[in-house]
């Protein structure tokens, strides 16, 4: 069993505070396997079994918990007078209004309340005016660079890891799957758990194969700017006619389920928000390939795409910039301020003409929060007039 130590340390950090620890993310990126490591860790602390009340929810035996009665019901039979008890709920939309039961469940003295969920809407809705300050939520995904590289301690070869991270995916199960058309099939079958499970039968989408046929293009087109009319154009223009709010419907239900993740502008000088130029990113580059195949690969967007996803494991908040006629591409906004970040396959040429590029939108910041270049180039720590080039492969393994 994998040891996903920051999660486990976040949910260690949070134990017996009075908070329901809500833990979101895509199916298959460890959330289950999570909550077991939690487990065994309350155990070697001195908590008994009988402490410990844990209801998977993708589990058959559990079919009969369709209301929040029924749950409530369920949990308060099992509940030990003076003892703290523990209660996981896995996968917990799955049952109507599950929020009343767990609201129900929080407010005991005795209980510590933990859920984990496939999708945003989880805490949306009547679920956060409802839980509105009491609960603490805990960002999942895939494994990171830095993770994946640690089940390989001895290769060192990071460009080879590399190459394997993203075309063999970053699902924790996929290490255990050596062969690529098996690892293939996997990955096929949590892209339709997704579509079907998450989106379809919550949205009753009527056109599933025009659903696929938007996630394709989406997947295509990371890291480049889409609204939902340009997507509805380019469909329609591939003879898939569709409209734009059905577009926005499924990009909406994309996101939600976490399959796409979407990343808006900001004008850097003018310090506003702006509506339109927003970039989508997969969850999974593994999964892309294993939808798109490797011919129509562009290093440069899928190296931004691993690097959006490391920013948001690290607790930034993201943002494509604009500054002037130009984009940088992240700010990444922490505890301690802002951070630009560019990011660029290689910059090495004959001319230095690359360098002088991808350094332009940096030098046009006026600030002097901190500037990085993110690159595979292999080269000694350089600055450029302030702006730090970094090996992007050190960089994830920070």
């Amino acid at each position: 069993m994998m040891q996903r130590q920051e999660y486990l340390n976040s949910l260690i950090s949070f134990r017996d505070k009075e908070l329901i620890k809500v833990v979101t993310g895509i199916r298959r990126c460890g959330k289950s396997t999570l909550l077991e490591l939690f487990q065994d860790y309350l155990r070697s602390q001195g908590v008994t079994d009988e402490q410990i009340i844990s209801v998977n929810f993708e589990e058959g035996e559990y079919d009969e918990i369709e209301t929040y009665k029924q749950l409530y019901s369920f949990v308060a039979k099992r509940l030990l007078p003076d003892k703290k008890m523990y209660i996981f709920l896995d996968e917990v939309q799955r049952v109507a209004e599950f929020q009343k039961a767990v609201d129900g469940l929080y407010v005991k003295k005795n209980c510590d309340v933990y859920i984990t969920g496939s999708n945003a809407y989880l805490l949306s809705g009547e679920l956060a005016t409802l839980l509105s300050g009491r609960y603490v939520e805990i960002k999942m995904l895939p494994l990171s660079f830095k993770e994946y590289v640690s089940n390989f301690p001895e290769n060192t070869n990071l460009e080879r890891l590399y190459a394997n991270y993203i075309h063999n995916s970053a699902f924790p199960y996929a290490l255990e799957i050596p062969k690529q058309k098996d690892r293939r099939q996997y990955l096929q079958g949590i892209y339709d758990t997704v579509v079907l499970k998450d989106i379809v039968a919550r949205k009753r989408f009527p056109d599933i194969a025009m659903l696929k046929s938007v996630v394709r293009f989406m997947f295509d087109n990371i890291g480049n700017t889409c609204s939902t009319k340009n997507v509805a154009d380019a469909m329609t223009s591939a003879g898939r006619k569709i409209a734009v709010h059905t577009v926005e419907s499924y990009l909406s239900a994309l996101t939600e389920s976490f399959i796409l993740y979407q990343i808006g502008r900001y004008d850097i000088k003018g310090k506003q928000y702006l509506k339109t130029g927003d970039k989508y990113y997969a969850v999974d580059i593994g999964l892309r390939y294993a939808l798109l195949g490797t011919q129509k690969a562009d290093l440069g967007h899928i190296l931004e795409n691993v690097v959006f996803l490391e920013l948001i494991r690290r607790d930034y908040e993201v943002y494509i910039g604009k500054v002037r006629s130009s984009e940088v591409d992240f700010i990444a906004i922490g505890d301690e301020g802002e951070e630009y970040y560019q990011v660029a396959y290689t910059v090495i040429d004959a001319t230095g003409e690359t360098l002088r590029r991808e350094l332009a939108p940096l030098d046009a910041i006026s600030d002097h929060n901190p500037k990085y270049l993110l690159t595979m180039d292999y080269t000694p720590l350089t600055s450029h007039n302030g702006i730090k080039q970094i090996n992007v492969l050190d960089w994830l393994l920070k």
